[in-house]
């Protein structure tokens, strides 16, 4: 294979973000864009569709990019394996729940193809830097992690119209839609939860689902994890969505933070001073470019087999996680995961 032939299906909000990497990509064609809405689909330059079938039989894709919400996952996907298509990317949340995802995951696999879930958090250089530095033993032995989601996007009747409206009927938001990211990120740099507990509240009676809450992971090595969120509240950054909160890294032999500018700085125990390990961010679009790199990484792996991040027989484990931490909320007890 040379050229790997891209085509996408949804061209809604997000998507400029995945169409503007494709066209980066010297190894990669774009041959379709596909909305029900077609002026969205036309809008991209590419040849637009508003029948996914119709789009897979005339443009023969090597892999079809799914930027759409959850409910449309299971159908759109099996309208792919069942025109052959072998390499899917589709975007988080993985499908409607846990079943679903499952049953997917498994037909794929019984079609001979592969899916690759688009979970860019995890992506991002900041937590990429952080996860080189933790493995350099620069913070010692990490006991605790804390992320504060502060995109402060909640407020109001109007929270998510102009963005994702989808977003206000989610009867399950901040976990399924938002936190999932962190969810997935914990497990990257920490690994997967042992237990969880969750204390979820709905502050903006315009949505359907919940917008704040704490999420409380333990995991292995005895590193607890909290994530604190907020849709409501904001976080010192000229750019609320590039992290969408701060973070800290707290171990035996110093700290690291991660602020709202993208930076990264480490500050040894007992000191006051810090260094820089991540500079702060200049890149414009979304989220230290992530879904550049997501989609780089999955290219190296379709065309020089390199591995695979975030397949989604692996990344079920994440709605494993979310299920749980709704159930605690729902009971008020901690879940255990692993013995």
């Amino acid at each position: 294979m040379t050229d790997l032939r891209v085509a996408c299906v949804g061209a809604g909000y997000f998507s400029q973000f995945h169409y503007g990497s494709w066209a980066r990509m010297e190894q990669v064609k774009l041959v379709g864009s596909c909305n029900r809405d077609i002026v969205k689909a036309q809008a991209t330059g590419l040849p637009a569709y508003s029948d996914l079938r119709k789009m897979l039989a005339e443009q023969t894709p090597d892999l079809l990019d799914v930027i759409l919400p959850p409910q449309a996952h299971a159908e759109t996907i099996r309208t792919a394996l069942g025109a052959g298509i072998k390499w899917i990317i589709c975007q988080k949340p993985f499908c409607v729940d846990l079943e679903e995802a499952q049953q997917i995951t498994a037909e794929a696999e019984a079609a001979g193809a592969r899916i690759v879930v688009h979970e860019n958090f995890r992506f991002q250089p900041w937590y990429r830097a952080i996860k080189k530095a933790i493995e350099a033993g620069d913070v010692g032995t990490l006991q605790q992690v804390t992320f504060r989601l502060r995109p402060g996007d909640g407020q109001g009747p109007d929270a998510y119209l102009a963005r994702q409206p989808y977003f206000q009927k989610m009867d399950r938001f901040l976990v399924h839609e938002t936190a999932v990211h962190w969810v997935d990120t914990f497990r990257y740099l920490l690994g997967d939860p042992l237990t969880v507990y969750a204390d979820l509240r709905q502050i903006n009676p315009a949505i359907a689902g919940e917008d704040a809450g704490y999420i409380l992971s333990e995991h292995p090595n005895g590193v607890r994890a909290l994530f604190d969120g907020n849709r409501h509240l904001d976080h010192d950054a000229d750019n609320l969505r590039r992290t969408m909160g701060e973070a800290m890294f707290e171990g035996t032999k110093g700290t690291i933070e991660l602020l709202g500018s993208g930076q990264v700085r480490l500050r040894p125990f007992g000191q006051s001073e810090h260094q820089v390990l991540l500079p702060a961010d200049s890149w414009d679009g979304f989220g230290g470019d992530c879904v550049h790199a997501l989609q780089s990484h999955v290219v190296s792996g379709i065309l020089e087999n390199t591995p695979l991040e975030n397949l989604a027989q692996g990344y079920l484990t994440v709605a494993h996680i979310e299920r749980s931490i709704y159930a605690s909320a729902q009971t008020g007890t901690k879940q255990v995961l692993k013995d």
